[in-house]
């Protein structure tokens, strides 16, 4: 990810400062499933340290891998829109350290402080468009590597 895509890095200082109070520090061990894609969203992540590998599924027990993630990169953006639930799955590579912030509490923020959230909402927007263009690659090498062996 570049420091465009980093949300916290996006957002003016006085922004992160209103945002920050809302935050806990949380740990994930390796190899943990830190959610799975159609669960409920209710929170996301600003990774500390770590690396998570974003994977969405392609069959009953198989995961694709679309994107790694790691410090300064944010994790999960399924909090922010109805239905409210991930779009993709994750699971920790590595030990991981991350804050994490309560979907309806930055909600509320940004219903009390507009410019905050609209500021906000370009920064999640730019990674979603990283992410799903990460997740189209991925999907489209799967499909032409299976081509060609043969399985499709």
């Amino acid at each position: 990810m570049t420091d465009r895509t980093r949300l916290l890095n996006r957002l003016p200082r006085a922004y992160r400062d209103r945002l920050m109070p809302l935050a806990r520090e949380v740990s994930f061990p390796q190899d943990s499933r830190i959610f799975e894609e159609g669960d409920r969203a209710d929170c996301f992540w600003i990774i500390r340290t770590g690396t998570v590998t974003l994977d969405v599924r392609v069959s009953d027990r198989a995961r694709l891998p679309v994107d790694p993630l790691g410090p300064g990169d944010l994790l999960g953006w399924s909090w922010l829109f109805p239905p409210y639930e991930w779009d993709f799955g994750a699971e920790a590579f590595s030990p991981v350290r991350a804050y994490e912030f309560d979907g309806s509490s930055v909600r509320a923020l940004c219903d009390i402080e507009p410019a905050l959230g609209v500021a906000l909402l370009h920064g999640v927007a730019e990674v979603m468009a990283h992410r799903l263009k990460a997740a189209r690659v991925k999907l489209v090498e799967a499909h032409q590597a299976h081509r060609i062996t043969g399985y499709v």
